[in-house]
């Protein structure tokens, strides 16, 4: 690691102070791809339900940067509890360098992006680490040759050495971590709240990774609650969702005129790319898109001569989002007649209404996909035990996927009478 002359201080209302003593560090945030998250919303549309949620992912990719450096301060004053050293501190620029960069792939609107563009994010992130045409990639390089490859490995989950790789991705993780308490506080979601404080003094460095000191039980246990709440009261939102289906729809109206016609001018030329090229775009080309250049086109295609288009747009823009019911057993089968009146109203189905599924896992005790376990804790005396052994709240929705599948519509379908009453019905999951 390269010490600064003196060390850089961010001020952060969730983390209090963000400590940068490694000019490495220091570098990478003022790059110009960790600049351009600056304009990329961490919430992609949800600031449209919960207004004060306007932070970047510049925002978190430094908080995640910042709880990565007290987790591995954590594990060395905690040297002590542990038979034998298991953290190696050559690793530490590298999970400091991965936890920052590690969403320097996301595209503008993020998932909405990558779900119509067939881009995925932390596929992105590594080209854009490894890609020499990008400032990163320069940085990286004066630490070594090879420095970009293995900052990507981690990030790709295929570096050999685990315990680097738990830091940043695993069910306790460094972005897991920022991002509840960080989306909690801009939201005003008390309920994301949890003992950071507690969780790091706790933690205890063993052969394969990290573990938790047995009296951390509740604190861990409050953690994963809060992380089940933030998905079913803020991720899972139906209004936020509403929009998120708007602006879908809008992208693939755009995207079938873009076909039709690649030289219409509606497409100006640090947007066209990605309609002509989806995730085959060049690196220096995606990293020109963020939610401003998406926000210029939607405020120039209002005006544009395909009504849908244009119409699709405004609604996006003016916050306009579709109304929506609950998909089960007693919806699904009303689908194909209301999507009848939806038309017969003169609103294309395809563009005015959307099924949408929001799915998370809040724990998991073992994963058969990946082989991982969950959360462990230890004894004094040197045994561990994973976490849904010890909490009853926590084996309750251990391996219970949140699946929440809603049918959308447009609001002013909710004048007919019949659909108001099957709205008034059907719009909550419980």
């Amino acid at each position: 690691m390269t010490t600064l002359n003196s060390e850089k201080v961010f001020r952060d209302p969730i983390l209090g102070f963000i400590h940068v003593d490694d000019s490495i560090i220091l570098d990478l945030i003022n790059s110009h791809e960790m600049q351009r998250l600056r304009r990329i919303k961490h919430l992609g549309v949800a600031n449209l339900v919960f207004h004060g949620g306007e932070q970047s992912r510049f925002q978190h990719s430094l908080g995640v940067y910042e709880i990565s450096r007290r987790m591995i301060q954590a594990l060395d004053d905690n040297e002590k509890f542990a038979n034998e050293r298991h953290w190696d501190h050559e690793n530490d620029l590298l999970v400091q360098a991965a936890a920052l960069l590690h969403d320097v792939g996301h595209g503008a609107y993020s998932h909405t992006f990558e779900h119509l563009f067939d881009t995925v994010h932390e596929q992105f992130t590594q080209k854009i680490i490894v890609d020499p045409s990008t400032e990163v990639n320069a940085i990286l390089k004066t630490v070594s040759n090879d420095f970009p490859e293995r900052v990507a490995a981690v990030i790709g989950k295929s570096y050999p050495d685990k315990r680097v790789v738990q830091l940043i991705s695993s069910q306790l993780d460094a972005d897991r971590m920022d991002y509840l308490l960080r989306d909690a506080y801009y939201t005003g979601a008390e309920y994301g709240r949890y003992d950071i404080e507690r969780i790091l003094r706790l933690m205890r460095p063993i052969k394969d990774g990290f573990a938790f000191d047995i009296a951390g039980v509740h604190s861990i246990e409050d953690y994963v609650i809060s992380r089940y709440q933030m998905y079913l009261q803020v991720y899972f939102h139906p209004v936020s969702r509403g929009m998120e289906v708007v602006l879908e729809n809008l992208l693939i109206r755009a995207q079938e005129i873009f076909d039709k016609d690649p030289d219409n001018p509606i497409f100006f030329p640090i947007i066209r790319p990605i309609f002509a090229l989806k995730n085959k775009i060049d690196i220096q080309d995606y990293i020109s898109l963020d939610d401003s250049v998406f926000n210029t086109a939607f405020n120039i295609w209002q005006k544009v001569d395909d009504k849908i288009l244009a119409d699709l747009s405004k609604r996006f823009l003016d916050r306009k989002p579709l109304k929506s019911i609950v998909l089960n057993e007693k919806t699904k089968d009303l689908i194909p007649s209301l999507r009848k009146k939806i038309k017969d109203r003169g609103f294309d189905p395809k563009y005015y209404t959307g099924e949408n599924d929001a799915t998370d896992l809040p724990y998991e005790s073992y994963s058969p996909k990946t082989g991982e376990e969950g959360i462990k804790f230890v004894y004094p005396d040197g045994q561990q035990v994973e976490l849904s052994k010890l909490s009853p709240l926590v084996e309750a929705i251990n391996g219970k996927e949140s699946i929440d599948r809603r049918f959308f519509f447009p609001r002013e379908m909710l004048s007919n009478p019949e659909i108001n009453q099957l709205y008034l019905k059907y719009k909550k999951t419980y």
